[in-house]
């Protein structure tokens, strides 16, 4: 009666660029801690292994720290770990994986499959066929030679790939790295554990992504997952449970704006965002210059409780009341300025108006912040 945890698309080594540093630093630890919380599950819940289904590390030029931070990790489960490469860490002849062996960094428990090839494990009941990458894309199914390969009789079959389930996943991630749909029915496997798509998703009662234990990117497809697995004889229906890992939660909001309420609706939403969120943001439609400001102080107020925010406020029409003005003291040429900025603005879709909607932000958020004449003496 095997039991597994199975996951992938770890991208040990990803840097989040698109962040700034104060950001990007944790979001790429919570890649590793995610590791040893594979680890301590994999302990508390006493698989007999570990399988691991490609992209272990996001590039071949991860630091030689980095190597051995992740194998580090694995030392919380003294089981067998079954890992392939995938596309992003493919076993060239050169690659991360030699420079793990040259460093000797490699556990002992670690069952690395850099060809294809069954590893048999008796003492545990089952034999994982494996389907490597051995380079970033391929054209042709790595896994086709399951349907004859022969396993120890009694032994639970379990396949290890990583790729594109073909007819099944969008069509624009069809191109390389295929699998067959009906894979694990033609190889007679009890359980197919891939990786590639990074949100968890079966494909029949056999087969499943277990997507990404730790979120990544903006992309609702339920993602923050492993899958432990049990299969309790040869031929029985595998049964997979979904267990939590994820640390931070990437959400996508798109609001739009017409009326004060409308800026209340936002700040409340943005009040009730915690540690573990990471937020895309953007705004469209129109405001004020007293929504306009409350909204810009409540984001600020959100980025120092959030683990990130990202706002984009470029839709977002300033439409500055004559009041707003009149408060401004935009007298003269920088009144004239701020009338016509406001009659560019109204031009909707051309590139001069999304340009004149973001310069008056700027002048007239200059305009607010400035000191009274009279040095604000009360």
């Amino acid at each position: 009666m095997p039991r597994f945890l199975h996951t992938a698309d770890w991208q040990i080594g990803r840097q989040y660029s698109q962040f700034p540093p104060d950001d990007a630093v944790p979001l790429a630890q919570a890649r590793l801690d995610a590791v040893h919380t594979i680890a301590r599950l994999a302990t508390e819940h006493a698989v007999d292994a570990v399988l691991v289904a490609g992209d272990v590390f996001d590039l071949q030029t991860v630091s030689e720290r980095t190597i051995r931070q992740l194998f580090l990790a694995l030392g919380g489960f003294s089981g067998p770990w079954v890992m392939i490469p995938g596309n992003h860490d493919a076993a060239l002849s050169e690659s991360v994986w030699t420079r793990a062996a040259r460093m000797q960094a490699l556990p002992a428990n670690l069952h690395l499959a850099l060809r294809g090839a069954v590893i048999d494990f008796p003492e545990q009941g089952f034999a994982a066929l494996t389907a490597p990458l051995t380079q970033r894309h391929t054209y042709n199914d790595l896994t086709a030679w399951f349907d004859d390969a022969a396993t120890p009789e009694g032994r639970v079959r379990v396949g290890l790939a990583h790729g594109s389930v073909q007819g099944v996943l969008a069509s624009d991630i069809d191109s390389a790295n295929p699998i067959a749909a009906e894979r694990a029915e033609r190889a007679r496997l009890d359980y197919l554990a891939l990786g590639d798509w990074h949100g968890c998703r079966q494909i029949d009662a056999r087969t499943w992504y277990s997507g990404t234990p730790e979120p990544d990117r903006f992309k609702d497809n339920d993602p923050g997952h492993v899958l432990l697995v049990q299969v309790d004889a040869p031929g029985a229906q595998p049964q997979v449970q979904r267990i939590a890992t994820g640390r931070h939660d990437w959400q996508t909001w798109e609001h739009p704006v017409s009326v004060a309420s409308d800026v209340d609706a936002l700040i409340e939403r943005l009040r009730r965002l915690g540690g573990r969120d990471v937020l895309d943001l953007r705004v469209h439609g129109q405001t004020d210059l007293a929504d306009l400001q409350r909204l810009q102080a409540a984001l600020r107020e959100a980025e120092a409780h959030v683990r990130s925010i990202r706002a984009d406020l470029g839709a977002l029409r300033l439409v500055p009341t004559e009041q707003d003005i009149a408060a401004l003291q935009a007298d003269g040429y920088v009144g004239d300025v701020i009338a016509e900025l406001r009659d560019l603005q109204q031009d909707d879709g051309a590139q001069p108006s999304a340009v004149a909607a973001h310069a008056l932000a700027l002048l007239t958020g200059m305009l607010a912040e400035r000191e009274p004449a009279d040095g604000g003496a009360a």
